[in-house]
C-alpha cells in the first residue's frame, strides 16, 4: 500500500511539471510561504562589466577553467570520476566545482565552459535510479547532492531544460520517503538549508506540498541553528565539531531566512541577524566575516579565514537578502565580496590560500598553530590547505552577480549589490527591459545606470542606499529625488522610459572600526584598507599544467607600523590618492585609491617564536619613539600579504591597578584567545572540545585579557575542570601566540589526573616546571585560586587563603596580562579578581 502511494505521488508530481511547461518569467513564493520575498533573475540575465568582467575572465582563464588539467585524478574532477559513471569516489568535489563552474559559465556566455558544465549535468539528470536517487550509486551520503542541485537549479535557470522539474520532483519524493530510515548525518545534518532552499524554490514551480512536509522534515533533522544563532552555542556540543566548523557556520547562516518563509516568526528572522552579531562579537575579521581555522577561532589578528568561509557565507547574505530586506544585508554582502573574496586568491586566479589572515605579514610553509593546521595552509598554490576549497571557490564571483540584481513581487526590480554590469530582464510582466550600470563602483562613488525600454513601462525600482553613505543622492533624467536616507531601501515607483538615466551618488568618507587588542581598521565605503607591503613571490614547486606555480610570499618592506591618529578629524589626517581605473583594481601596484597617513614603527613588534607568522597586534595605544612616517595603505583584497588591524600610537592604557570579571555579560571585548576554543555559557567562560583538531589546539590553548599590565598583585578566581588533564592561571603574560607555551610568563594549574598542582614559566617554546605538589583535585569540582606575586616571590593558595600551599621565587618575568590556560583539558573559569599590590 505505501508502494502504491509512492508511485501515484511520483505520477501526480510528473503530471504537475508537464502542466508547467510554459514556465512563468518568475515564480515568486506561493501561499503558504512567506510573501513579498524577492527571486534570482535567470542566469545569464545579468552580465559582468569593467572590472567586474575580469575578476570572471580570470577565472575562466584561471583555476575555474583549468580545474579538471589540476585536479585530474579519478577521485577529484578526472575523466574517471564517479560523477560521470567511473570509479573514482569524488564525493563533494565534483559537485562543488560543477557548481560555480555552471554560474560562471552561463554568465561569461562561454561556450566551452558550459560544454565542461553540461557532461556533468547530463551524466546526473540522464542516470536518475529509478526509485529517485541520483548521482554515483554506491555514494551513500544526502550531503553531495546538495551543491549538485545549486548547479541543476542554475543549468535550468539558463536553459529551461524540461529535464530538470521532474528530476528534482522525483529525488524529493525519494528523499521524504527515505529520511526517517536515513537521517540526515554530519555535513547533510549541518547543511541542510542547502537542502530546504532549492525544495522550497522547486515548490514556487509545481505547487506540490509534499516539498513543504519534505522542508519541515528537513530542518527537524538539521541541528538546531535558530537556537545556535540566538543563542550563541555554537560551542554547546562538546566533540561535535560540526556546529562550531566556520564553514558550516557560514553555509547555515541562511538556515534561518530559509525556514522563515516556511514558518514567518520574528524569531526566525531574527536569528539570522543575532547570529551574525555573536559571531561578529567573539570572532569578527576587519574583512567583514567571522574567522575559522578551521573552528570558529576568535578575533586574534593572526587568525585566518578559510575560502570555503567566505563563498558561504557570501551565498548566506544573498539568499538573506531577497528575503529580509534590510540595506545593511547588502552593506555586508560587498563588504565581504570586495574585500575577503580577492583576498583569497593570487592577482590573476591562478591560485588561492586556504587561509587569509588579517595581519599576515608573510605567507611560507608550515604549521601556525591552528585548529586544523596545513603546512601549506597560507602558501599561494592551486593546492593550498586541505583540497574542498579548490573545489567550493568557484561560485564566489558569479554568485555575486547573478544576485546583485532581484525580481520583486511586485513586478520590479531590486538592486542589492552595486558594479559594472548589464541587466536584461522583465518588468510589469513581460515588458523587456535592459539597463547599463555604468561605475567603478566600490572605488568609485558614482553609478549610472541607463534605461532601455521599447515603451513606456511603470514598474517599481527599489536601491539599497549604503548604511556607510554620507548624503546619498539619487538623480532621475537630472532631477534629485527627495528622501534618500542611507541604511534605507529606496523605492521609487514611476512609469519609465526609453533613456531614462539615474544617477547614484554615495559619498565615501574614512572611517575606523575597532578591532582585536583595541587596534582599528580603516574603511572608506565598502573597502578596508591595509598596508602596502611590497611583496616578493619565492618559487618553492612548478606543477605539470603550464603556468601553475606555488609560491612562498615574503616582505620586502617595514610592516610593524602603528597610527599616528592622534585627535584630529579623520578626512584630514588621511590623504585620497586617485589614479586611472585600471583593468584589474585588485593589484596593489595601480590600485585606484590608495590612502596615505602618518604612522611610527613599533620595533617590540616581531615575528612569532615560530618565524613564521607575525605576533598578534599589541594592545592599543603603543609608545613609540621613532620617527614618524608617511605610510601609503591599499585595498584590503589587492594584497596576498597584509596588515589590517593598526595599533594606534600613544600612551599605554592598560589596566595597572584593579579588574574584576564575572563573565556576565558574555565574552569581554579584550580577551582573546590563542589556539583551540573559548565561549560563554552560564555566566563563566569554558575552554572548548577540540576533538578532531589537527593543530595546537587540541592540546592547549590560553585566553589572555591583553588589556592589563600587573606587577605586584593578587590574583584569584574559581576553575573547574571537567577532564583530564590540566588548567589554570597565567600571569605576568608577554608575547602570547598560539600554542600551549607560546608565551613568556608564568602558569599555575590544577590536574584532576595527574592529582597535584604545579607553578612553573614558559619562555616562548619550551615550559619549565618551578615546583609542584600532590593535591587531590577532583573533576566537576569548583577551586578558588589565589596568586600572590611580589617581586621576585610567588605564593599560591586554593580556598583556604590564610597559608599557601606553594611558594617560589624567580624572577624572569616582571610584569604583563594575566589570563587562563589548558592543557588537554576541559574546564569553565570564572569570578576573576586582581589587585595591585
Amino acid at each position: 500500500m505505501i508502494y502504491k502511494r509512492f508511485k501515484i505521488s511520483i505520477i501526480i508530481s510528473a503530471i504537475a511539471s508537464s502542466l508547467y511547461a510554459q514556465d512563468k518569467p518568475f515564480d515568486f513564493n506561493k501561499a503558504p510561504l512567506k510573501q513579498n520575498v524577492y527571486v534570482q533573475l535567470p542566469l545569464g540575465s545579468i552580465k559582468a562589466r569593467g572590472w567586474l568582467l575580469k575578476q570572471l575572465e580570470q577565472q575562466r582563464d584561471g583555476a575555474t577553467g583549468m580545474a579538471e588539467e589540476l585536479y585530474a585524478e579519478k577521485d577529484n574532477l578526472g575523466k574517471d570520476t564517479d560523477w560521470l559513471g567511473g570509479t573514482g569516489n569524488s564525493w563533494e568535489r565534483v559537485p562543488y566545482y560543477v557548481k560555480g563552474l555552471v554560474a560562471l559559465a552561463y554568465t561569461l556566455n562561454d561556450e566551452k565552459l558550459k560544454e565542461k558544465a553540461k557532461k556533468y549535468i547530463d551524466w546526473t539528470l540522464n542516470n536518475q535510479q529509478p526509485n529517485g536517487l541520483f548521482g554515483p550509486q554506491k555514494m551513500k551520503d544526502w550531503w553531495p547532492r546538495m551543491p549538485m542541485m545549486y548547479a541543476l537549479q542554475s543549468y535550468y535557470e539558463a536553459t529551461k531544460d524540461k529535464r530538470v522539474i521532474p528530476f528534482l520532483s522525483k529525488y524529493f519524493k525519494y528523499e521524504l520517503a527515505n529520511l526517517d530510515a536515513d537521517p540526515l548525518n554530519e555535513w547533510g545534518k549541518s547543511r541542510a538549508a542547502d537542502n530546504m532552499e532549492i525544495a522550497i524554490w522547486l515548490y514556487n514551480k509545481t505547487g506540490d506540498r509534499d516539498l513543504i512536509r519534505l522542508v519541515e522534515k528537513l530542518k527537524q533533522q538539521a541541528y538546531p541553528w535558530i537556537d545556535i544563532y540566538t543563542n550563541n552555542q555554537f560551542y554547546f556540543f562538546g566533540d561535535d565539531f560540526q556546529p562550531k566548523h566556520m564553514v558550516n557556520v557560514a553555509q547555515a547562516l541562511k538556515f534561518p531566512v530559509v525556514y522563515a518563509q516556511i514558518n514567518d516568526t520574528k524569531a526566525n528572522l531574527d536569528a539570522f541577524t543575532k547570529g551574525i552579531k555573536h559571531i561578529m562579537h567573539d570572532h569578527g575579521q576587519p574583512q567583514g566575516l567571522g574567522s575559522g581555522t578551521e573552528f570558529l577561532s576568535g578575533r586574534s589578528s593572526t587568525g585566518g579565514v578559510e575560502t570555503c568561509t567566505v563563498v558561504e557565507w557570501m551565498q548566506s547574505l544573498e539568499t538573506a537578502a531577497k528575503v529580509i530586506h534590510q540595506a545593511n544585508i547588502g552593506d555586508q554582502l560587498e563588504k565581504v565580496a570586495f574585500n575577503a573574496l580577492p583576498a583569497q586568491f593570487s592577482r590573476d586566479f591562478k591560485n588561492h590560500s586556504y587561509y587569509a589572515l588579517p595581519n599576515q605579514v608573510l605567507s611560507v610553509n608550515g604549521g601556525q598553530g591552528f585548529n586544523q593546521d596545513y603546512g601549506s595552509g597560507l602558501i599561494s598554490s592551486p593546492y593550498s590547505g586541505y583540497g574542498c576549497c579548490r573545489y567550493n571557490m568557484h561560485m564566489g564571483w558569479p554568485y555575486f552577480v547573478k544576485n546583485s540584481v532581484v525580481a520583486t513581487p511586485d513586478q520590479g526590480l531590486a538592486l542589492i549589490t552595486y558594479g559594472p554590469m548589464e541587466i536584461e530582464t522583465l518588468v510589469s510582466g513581460n515588458e523587456k527591459i535592459k539597463i547599463a550600470e555604468e561605475t567603478n563602483y566600490p572605488f568609485d562613488e558614482q553609478i549610472t545606470l541607463k534605461i532601455s525600454l521599447a515603451k513606456p513601462t511603470s514598474f517599481p525600482f527599489t536601491f539599497r542606499i549604503p548604511t556607510w553613505c554620507i548624503q546619498p543622492t539619487i538623480k532621475v533624467n537630472e532631477k534629485t529625488l527627495k528622501g534618500v536616507k542611507a541604511g534605507e531601501m529606496f523605492r521609487i515607483d514611476r512609469q519609465w522610459a526609453n533613456q531614462d538615466v539615474l544617477e547614484l551618488n554615495f559619498p565615501m568618507e574614512i572611517s575606523t572600526r575597532n578591532q582585536v587588542n583595541n587596534s582599528i581598521s580603516i574603511e572608506r565605503g565598502p573597502i578596508v584598507y591595509a598596508l602596502e607591503i611590497k611583496a616578493k613571490n619565492k618559487l618553492i614547486k612548478t606543477h605539470t599544467v603550464k603556468g601553475f606555480a606555488d609560491y612562498e610570499i615574503l616582505p620586502e618592506s617595514p610592516w610593524n607600523y602603528g597610527l599616528l591618529l592622534n585627535k584630529g578629524k579623520l578626512n584630514k589626517l588621511f590623504s585620497v590618492v586617485k589614479s586611472t581605473m585600471p583593468e584589474n583594481p585588485f593589484v596593489a601596484e595601480v590600485a585606484p585609491i590608495k590612502l596615505k597617513v602618518q604612522a611610527k614603527k613599533i620595533p617590540s613588534w616581531s615575528l612569532t617564536y615560530n618565524q613564521i607568522a607575525a605576533f598578534d597586534v599589541p594592545f592599543s595605544p603603543v609608545v613609540s619613539n621613532e620617527k614618524p612616517e608617511e605610510i601609503m595603505l591599499v585595498p584590503f583584497g589587492s594584497e596576498n600579504i597584509r596588515l589590517s588591524c593598526f595599533p594606534t600610537i600613544g600612551n599605554s592604557e592598560k589596566i595597572h591597578g584593579s579588574l574584576s570579571e564575572n563573565f556576565d555579560n558574555g565574552i569581554p571585548p579584550n580577551w582573546v584567545f590563542y589556539g583551540g576554543g573559548w565561549f560563554w555559557k552560564d555566566g563563566a567562560v569554558n575552554a572548548s572540545s577540540n576533538a578532531g583538531s589537527g593543530g595546537y589546539g587540541i592540546n592547549g590553548s590560553k585566553y589572555v585579557a591583553n588589556n592589563t599590565d600587573f606587577h605586584d598583585f593578587t590574583y584569584q578566581a574559581n576553575i573547574k575542570i571537567t577532564t583530564d588533564g590540566d588548567a589554570g592561571l597565567i600571569f605576568r603574560v608577554t608575547k602570547p601566540a598560539i600554542g600551549p607555551d607560546a608565551y613568556q610568563g608564568y602558569y599555575v594549574g590544577l590536574s584532576a589526573s595527574g592529582k597535584e598542582i604545579q607553578i612553573g614559566k614558559a619562555n616562548g617554546k619550551e615550559w619549565t616546571v618551578l615546583d609542584r605538589i600532590n593535591y587531590p583535585v577532583e573533576m566537576n569540582k569548583v577551586y578558588e585560586i589565589k596568586i600572590m606575586a611580589k617581586n621576585n616571590k610567588i605564593d599560591i593558595f586554593i580556598d583556604d587563603f590564610t597559608k599557601p600551599l606553594l611558594t617560589v621565587k624567580d624572577d624572569q618575568y616582571q610584569s604583563g596580562s594575566i589570563g587562563f590556560r589548558t592543557y588537554k583539558a576541559l574546564a569553565t573559569f570564572d569570578s576573576v579578581k586582581i589587585n595591585s599590590l
